[in-house]
């Protein structure tokens, strides 16, 4: 069981983007990872995402809604996964 929730983690989009991304790098420009870590959610979204994700524990979702839930968690995967980069390229560039 456990090699099939690695393969199941392995194969999901956001582990697939991160190999994608060579995360495990920090190969960014000082620039660009600075510019990486500005990005995030703005106002109206995280609004967006607080209600859908209520409604979600309450089960009054849409079967739109709960697809447009979904989106959100993986954009917000995908930004966690910029963030680590950046992070870890900003780390480098001090230790060099």
């Amino acid at each position: 069981m456990s090699r099939m929730r690695k393969t199941q983690n392995s194969s999901s989009e956001m582990a697939i983007f991160a190999r994608l991304l060579k995360i495990d790098k920090g190969d960014l420009s000082h620039k660009l990872a600075r510019y990486i870590l500005t990005l995030g959610f703005d106002e109206e979204d995280q609004a967006r995402m607080r209600d859908l994700a209520e409604r979600n524990q309450a089960a009054s979702l849409s079967p739109e809604e709960q697809e447009e839930l979904r989106n959100y968690v993986k954009a917000g995967h995908l930004l966690a996964l910029l963030h680590s980069k950046a992070r870890k390229s900003l780390q480098r560039k001090k230790v060099s």
